[in-house]
């Protein structure tokens, strides 16, 4: 007997919207429920779609709020897709509670692959990608400079993500546990039109974008230390 699926997880494109796939349209298509990060921000790509599907709210402010109610819909029956405003639900997103409850009440779920920011910047930086790290948003403040210290010592090319306006303090940061001259790749706008990455020296990378203003989402990717 085949398995029913009640929560998909639907990547979405990053910045390119030809990035979407298929078989995620079909899924998107096929579900009786959208769940989303932003209804606005996912209207927008429904519509552009032309997938005219019932959008409710499932972020990082509301998530535990509505996790039962959902679990109990999904038993009763009904299909669910979650998708966040870009990328992979999940990573660095609203999804884990979700999976995690799913599966503790014995409901089936299928993640779908599809874009995500990590691995394009892995790639684009040139370090090694047998090996890697992957640390999310590092701490705004508590504890930021004892992770720091810590990945200082890895051994392995580690991607962080971070946003626009920390940037250069962050690679100022790092200068103080990773020297100058550790090679860093730094990629934002990925898929896009602006689309840019640089890679070099710490030192290099900073002296780079104090010349510019800084926009949209950023990959950090950091050579693993060297023996």
């Amino acid at each position: 007997m085949e398995k029913k699926v009640s929560l998909y997880l639907v990547p979405t494109p990053i910045g390119n919207r030809g990035d979407i796939t298929l078989r995620a349209l079909d899924t998107l298509k096929k579900v009786d429920t959208l769940l989303a990060e932003d209804t606005r921000t996912s209207g927008l790509l429904m519509k552009h779609y032309e997938i005219n599907k019932s959008l409710q709210s499932f972020h990082i402010f509301n998530e535990h709020q509505v996790l039962e109610k959902l679990i109990t819909r999904m038993k009763e029956g009904e299909t669910f897709a979650l998708i966040s405003d870009a990328g992979t639900p999940g990573i660095s997103d609203p999804g884990f509670l979700l999976v995690r409850e799913c599966l503790k009440a014995g409901l089936f779920i299928e993640c779908l692959p599809g874009p995500t920011a990590l691995i394009p910047a892995l790639v684009n930086s040139g370090f090694a990608t047998d090996r890697f790290v992957f640390e999310g948003f590092l701490p705004h403040k508590k504890g930021k400079q004892t992770l720091l210290k810590k990945l200082a010592e890895e051994d392995r090319t580690i991607i962080v993500y971070e946003s626009p306006h920390r940037l250069l303090k962050t690679l100022e940061q790092m200068i103080e546990y990773f020297g100058n001259d550790r090679r860093v790749s730094v990629s934002r706008e990925l898929t896009k039109l602006h689309e840019e990455t640089f890679t070099g020296s710490l030192e290099d990378v900073i002296n780079h974008f104090k010349k510019k203003e800084v926009k949209g989402e950023i990959v950090l990717v950091i050579d693993g230390k060297r023996a």
